[in-house]
């Protein structure tokens, strides 16, 4: 048997550390189900608008984790030895390495429940985990 050494390249693991960290705060990582959701989420996006993951998980009309006034902006600055936080990064490397099943239905954009954006007012939800609401 020949054994091979995988090396992570070292800009996928800032991304899929950048993706685990937009997740965490997004998510809690409340379950895997919800994570693997959110990821797949991502990536339908950016597929879906033909832009780069940077770009959407840099989105602060999307995530609202990245606006410093939200209460889910600590939780980007989560220890990222935490285990639920692991669980995240494996889920986005998974992501990007194309191995992510669509886990939300093809969706493309979300809300938690507690929250009724104006977009979402026309639109029937495609998946609800977690109290997270998926749309396409």
């Amino acid at each position: 048997m020949e054994l091979h050494v995988i090396k992570n390249d070292d800009t996928t693991m800032t991304m899929a550390y950048r993706v685990a960290r937009i997740v965490y705060a997004e998510t809690l990582a409340k379950s895997l189900r919800v994570v693997e959701a959110m990821t797949s989420m991502i990536a339908n996006a950016t597929v879906n608008n033909k832009i780069s993951i940077d770009d959407f998980i840099s989105n602060t009309n999307i995530f609202e984790s990245l606006n410093h006034e939200s209460t889910r902006h600590a939780y980007l600055s989560v220890d990222a030895k935490t285990p639920a936080f692991q669980m995240c990064v494996r889920v986005a490397q998974r992501m990007l390495r194309g191995n992510l099943a669509d886990s939300c239905n093809h969706a493309t954009i979300f809300h938690r429940e507690d929250i009724m954006p104006q977009w979402a007012m026309s639109r029937g939800y495609v998946a609800d985990i977690d109290g997270i609401l998926f749309y396409k």
